[in-house]
């Protein structure tokens, strides 16, 4: 039986390759992110090793607020030049040296723009000489306060040379430097991972980047020769206590390792759910790849049962053969994924000038792709075993295959299970799922879309009849349209292959289509300002502008309220909060149509802040009068009292602090403002004026609404275009589906083809009538597609109204561009089996059996 079954599998290579494609996909993408996440791994391991070497031990100071990689950049704690002194005479100590270094030193290039990095920090740090790590290259090091040198990396983006002037950003605005210095790293490295670094003198340095002088983000230690490096941590801790982190230098390799795996980790499992998806819609394929089979070898298999086999050999027979396909497909996958991971690593290696360590292929990878890629063709093909099982020996003296069964179980059971995916989905947009929300709501819409395909060959024949009579105008029409209608089973599965990826996009679309109107309109009815002061970001550090530009478009004519504002991430009585700063509360409010609710929104005391109900409810019930303490990402903690609780709307809310209290934040100065005109006021002229003054701040510039509005929305779209790209991949195993179909259904009608061409039928008629088939199915796949990914868009944002998100939109255009791609895909899927039907032999074609 094992023989034969072999014989079965390398008897129908096509049907091998076709059926193992999708899964070759699928666990491409899952080997391909394990292999980008553990080359990059060893690679920034490597790095950080390397960057650590001279450092036997760290000191530094504990951050007053803890952030994570989605709330920014973390604020540096300080360490005070005493303890310096302190570390130094530790017994074992050779050497300690206070060192700055914080993001946020942004050059300033000759097209008067700051130069940007693909993610990676741009430091800016005390210049302590040359080591075995930093290398001069020209010049020297800064020895006076307006003097400054930068890596290679900074020298070669920014386009200096020593003897340069260049203006720096810093905590401080715009302060101009002369360049006098251009130093690398060991290796002949321009950068430490893509960072750009500007190299102050000390007081400088901690002036610029630290806030205060006296202090510095860390002290590094070089251990006296034979001095154990965890012994002399040990000795260290105990000199200063639990003020401050101790560690060698060998751990905090190991932490910025971590940590960078830990953000490596999202794109990870953006990877890994897009091949969750590739091999879900591949199983729709390897389903029908079978089924066809099954029905097309009713003869031989029936003959097998007469010859004796049992059941459970017939079972085990499309079972091995299913395993044979998802091991050669696993194995096929892994090597692509290899590639695709090794390709990804060397791009993202050169986008962040990292040396990248040798292509590793882990343990994981290889056991994850052969247990995914055999689990999802065994799973794929276990109707069709059974159903292979139950194939009678009588059905040998039959000429016809399997006849079609009614759909009455299968409907109930697509009833059933629809609204079990339903439910789930509905108890995940609830929130009552607790942690388990993301996971209910992915459950949720899996299960939907598995009783959405149980229920597709219901409507199958007539939607499919319906669509076929725009191509009954000639009889290989009407043929194309009989031949999709004929086995709504067969059909169903085809297009419920390309619905999925087609019901994700559009699902996506209305969503973020809903979320941008819903932004739009609430800004209309709700914010009054008609200029707004944005700026570009293009690193975890927020971009920021002096202060003295608010104070200026105060000042211009035509202005009739302004506000600035500052941002940071604070503990609040010990909650995590984001708050803001302003300089003007009473003109913020007007600009927001805030309602106060207790007390008035007028200005504050340096000790007073404002907050909306909710925040307060979340804060214990906070009213006006109630002092809770505030704790920013510099400075001490400190109290202030409640001035006023505001109402609060789907757009604005949140605590608002007087500008003195900005000082303490992590970013001191304004991120962004809004402008107000006096009725009357041209919009034009105030621009211009207020990007005249913005000239000093080239990441920031003063825009209209309309501007302003496309600018928030930028990144919907961007992260739509993302997922577009990405599903792209299910659309493509799905018009794999098309072409298995078709292909297989050429084999399985080549008596038919053969009578119709000896009748009459001319070439291109037969291929136009697969055409119309291919289109037929993929266009009712595409139709089943947005009317599901409309139903689950809709439900999501009506789950979303307590949030803002109170307008549906449908995106008719992209629905509509969809529905023609999908007639397109068709007849590309029908280009290969129509050539294919057309070339039959007609004699060969009617003797076939």
């Amino acid at each position: 039986m094992l023989r034969a079954t072999l014989k079965s599998v390398l008897a129908r290579k096509l049907r091998l390759v076709l059926s193992g494609l999708a899964v070759v996909l699928g666990v491409m993408f899952v080997a391909g992110a394990f292999v980008l996440t553990d080359t990059l791994g060893r690679s920034f391991d490597a790095m950080f090793a390397s960057a650590y070497s001279e450092t036997d031990v760290n000191v530094a100071g504990k951050p007053k607020i803890e952030m994570s990689e989605l709330d920014g950049e973390e604020v540096p704690a300080l360490v005070p030049a005493e303890v310096r002194d302190r570390v130094a005479k530790v017994p074992g100590v050779a050497e300690a040296t206070g060192d700055v270094l914080a993001d946020g030193a942004r050059v300033i290039g000759p097209n008067g723009k700051v130069v940007s990095t693909a993610g990676a920090p741009r430091f800016g740090e005390n210049w302590n000489g040359e080591s075995d790590l930093v290398r001069l290259r020209e010049g020297r090091g800064p020895t006076a306060p307006d003097e400054i040198a930068v890596n290679a990396a900074t020298a070669e983006a920014a386009k200096l040379k020593v003897g340069d002037r260049v203006g720096v950003l810093t905590l401080q605005p715009k302060r101009m430097f002369t360049v006098v210095g251009v130093y690398g790293y060991s290796g002949d490295r321009d950068s430490l991972g893509g960072t750009l670094s500007v190299s102050f003198t000390e007081p400088v340095a901690q002036e610029l980047m630290l806030g205060e002088p006296g202090v510095y983000s860390s002290v590094s230690v070089r251990a006296a020769a034979g001095v154990d490096p965890v012994a002399l941590r040990d000795d260290i801790r105990a000199a200063l206590g639990t003020t401050y982190e101790v560690k060698t230098g060998a751990e905090l390799a190991k932490q910025q390792t971590d940590e960078f795996q830990q953000g490596l980790s999202f794109f990870n499992n953006i990877l890994l759910g897009f091949a969750g998806v590739a091999l879900f819609v591949g199983i729709f394929l390897i389903l029908n790849t079978f089924s066809i089979i099954i029905a097309q070898r009713t003869r031989e298999l029936a003959l097998m049962r007469a010859v004796g086999a049992s059941r459970r050999q017939m079972i085990g027979s499309v079972m091995v053969e299913a395993a044979v396909i998802g091991l050669v497909a696993s194995a096929l996958g892994l090597g692509a994924g290899i590639g695709v991971g090794a390709l990804l690593a060397s791009v993202f290696a050169g986008f962040g000038d990292l040396d990248l360590a040798g292509v590793g292929v882990p343990a994981t990878a290889v056991i994850s792709s052969f247990v995914v890629g055999l689990l999802v063709t065994l799973v794929a093909a276990v109707l069709p075993a059974v159903r292979a099982s139950r194939i009678p020996p009588v059905a040998a003296m039959q000429d016809v295959g399997t006849p079609d069964r009614p759909l009455t179980r299968l409907t109930v059971a697509g009833a059933i299970v629809g609204a079990a995916g339903g439910g789930l989905l509905a108890w995940g947009l609830s929130g009552e799922a607790g942690d388990g929300t993301l996971w209910t709501i992915l459950a949720g819409v899996l299960v939907s879309f598995v009783g959405v395909a149980l229920l597709t060959p219901l409507l199958s024949r007539p939607v499919v009849s319906l669509l076929g009579r725009l191509f009954s105008w000639s009889v290989p029409g009407k043929l194309g349209r009989l031949n999709s209608g004929r086995n709504p089973r067969r059909t169903a599965i085809t297009a419920a292959a390309l619905m999925v990826g087609i019901a994700l996009i559009t699902g996506v679309s209305v969503i973020l289509d809903s979320t941008k109107s819903s932004f739009t309109k609430l800004a209309d009815e709700q914010v009054k300002a008609e200029i707004f002061i944005d700026g570009e970001q293009s690193g975890d550090r927020p971009p920021s502008f002096d202060p003295k530009v608010l104070e200026d478009t105060a000042a211009l004519p035509g202005v009739a309220r302004s506000a600035g504002v500052y941002s940071d991430l604070a503990l609040v009585d010990g909650k995590r909060e984001w708050v803001v700063a302003t300089e003007d509360v009473p003109d913020l409010a007007a600009i927001f149509s805030v309602v106060p609710e207790q007390g008035a929104v007028g200005p504050l005391r340096d000790d007073q802040f404002i907050l909306d109900t909710g925040t307060a409810a979340d804060l214990g019930g906070l009213k006006a009068g109630d002092t809770v303490p505030f704790q920013f990402s510099r400075g001490e903690a400190r109290p202030f009292t409640v001035a006023a609780v505001y109402t609060e709307s789907d757009l604005y809310s949140g605590i608002v602090l007087p500008e003195s209290a900005a000082k303490d934040f992590g970013v001191p100065q304004p991120v962004e403002a809004y402008v107000q005109l006096a009725a009357g006021t041209a919009v034009g002229p105030v621009l211009d004026r207020m990007n005249a003054l913005l000239a000093d701040n080239p990441e920031f510039s003063a825009v209209d609404r309309a501007a302003f509005m496309a600018d928030q929305t930028d990144d919907l779209d961007t992260l739509l275009l993302m997922i577009q790209m990405l599903l792209g991949l299910a659309i493509l195993i799905a018009v794999l589906g098309i072409i298995n179909t078709l292909a297989l259904s050429v084999i399985e009608r080549t008596r038919e083809l053969g009578l119709l061409r000896a009748i009459g039928m001319r070439r291109a008629q037969t291929m136009r009538m697969i055409t119309v088939e291919a289109v037929v199915i993929s266009v009712f796949g595409a139709l089943l597609g947005l009317a599901v990914g409309s139903g689950l868009g809709a439900s999501v944002v009506r789950a979303l109204k307590s949030e803002g998100i109170t307008e549906l939109v449908l995106p008719w255009q992209q629905m509509g561009v969809y529905l023609v791609l999908a007639a397109v895909v068709g007849v590309v899927a029908a280009v290969l089996p129509a050539i294919r039907a057309a070339r039959l032999n007609v004699l060969g074609a009617i003797a076939h059996e």
